[in-house]
């Protein structure tokens, strides 16, 4: 193997195997500085692409205050269902479930995800966390997705946990009191303009050959002996043996990944206003709250997005909030 030749894929993202889920995990979450509680996070389906004409407005850009074209993805984001909350422990071996806490008449639809609880004393578990706020270390939100009120068609949610952040642990608990069983919006927890992490489970492409897969060289032809031209060779040497990161066949695509710092364009609550004439190709209509990511979203069309406060925040600063002039696929008229 030649030591000078170029690196064939990364070695960044492995082992290059499935997603256990096709929702994705989120193991780490921020600490920003937050004067009250609020949930760190949030969900929606991705809808689908489109280009946006805006006013620059990072300062030390040289195209400052002129207008710029950029790709922007558009994600349906209909309200988030508190069914619940947990109060997680420390412990040397990590978080331990402290207790939970469900809904007393939890929603109907919750039964195509899990066995739903006949009985439930939501008022005995709030009071036996109440009394063990000295030993919690945080507290996450247990919600469910809306996707019947999309335009998805589909009618089974996602249930998963959002960390809680922001105040005390005592405010912290006050605030999950005060939601649970309420929906909550976007528009709640992000602003125009925010920065997010995005975090989803790419297209799937099934098994491909080192040449898609890693981006190999594909052997010259004319060779007399030669079986294929589009295999990988040698693997390596036989001792100590072949190294994992050698280009070879296997899975490609559905691997969970974060793309960091997406920057939010536009918070609407009216589906009406970004729906083309026939609706969005593949998806349908947008009929909730949805928003406006400036560059492209891991996944297809239709697959959960999950959104999270930025884990490594950039220092950059702006003028204000984003002004779009143009969507390609309906022009807005400019306030």
């Amino acid at each position: 193997m030649c030591p000078h030749r170029p690196r064939r894929g990364s070695v960044a993202y492995w082992p290059r195997i499935r997603a256990r889920s096709i929702v994705a995990r989120i193991r780490n979450w921020p600490s920003p500085d937050l004067d009250k509680p609020t949930l760190l996070g949030f969900a929606g389906y991705k809808v689908g692409m489109m280009h946006v004409v805006t006013i620059e407005d990072r300062k030390g850009s040289p195209l400052f205050g002129r207008e710029v074209v950029k790709a922007a993805t558009v994600i349906e984001t209909p309200p988030l269902k508190i069914i619940g909350f947990r109060a997680y422990m420390a412990t040397p071996y990590g978080l331990r479930t402290l207790g939970e806490v469900w809904v007393s008449e939890p929603p109907k639809y919750l039964d195509r995800v899990f066995t739903v609880p006949e009985k439930f004393n939501t008022e005995e578990q709030l009071g036996k966390i109440k009394g063990s706020l000295n030993v919690v270390s945080e507290f996450r939100a247990i919600v469910s997705t809306q996707p019947k009120l999309s335009g998805l068609g589909k009618k089974t949610p996602e249930v998963f946990e959002i960390k809680v952040h922001g105040g005390s642990l005592q405010e912290q608990f006050d605030y999950l009191v005060s939601i649970l069983g309420k929906e909550v919006r976007v528009s709640d927890i992000f602003n125009e303009g925010d920065y997010v992490d995005v975090i989803s489970v790419t297209k799937g492409k099934g098994t491909q050959g080192p040449v898609k897969r890693f981006g190999i060289k594909i052997a010259p032809r004319w060779h007399k002996h030669r079986k294929g031209a589009r295999g990988h060779g040698t693997r390596g040497p036989q001792h100590p043996g072949p190294m994992f990161t050698s280009p070879q066949a296997g899975q490609m695509g559905f691997h969970q990944r974060t793309e960091y710092n997406k920057r939010i364009l536009k918070i609407g609550h009216d589906g009406e206003d970004i729906n083309p004439s026939g609706g969005w190709k593949h998806y349908g209509v947008v009929r909730n709250d949805y928003v406006v990511i400036e560059g492209s979203v891991p996944g297809p069309i239709k697959r959960l997005v999950k959104l999270r406060f930025p884990i490594r925040p950039r220092e950059v600063e702006h003028s204000g909030k984003p002004q779009i002039l143009y969507m390609s696929i309906k022009p807005i008229e400019v306030t």
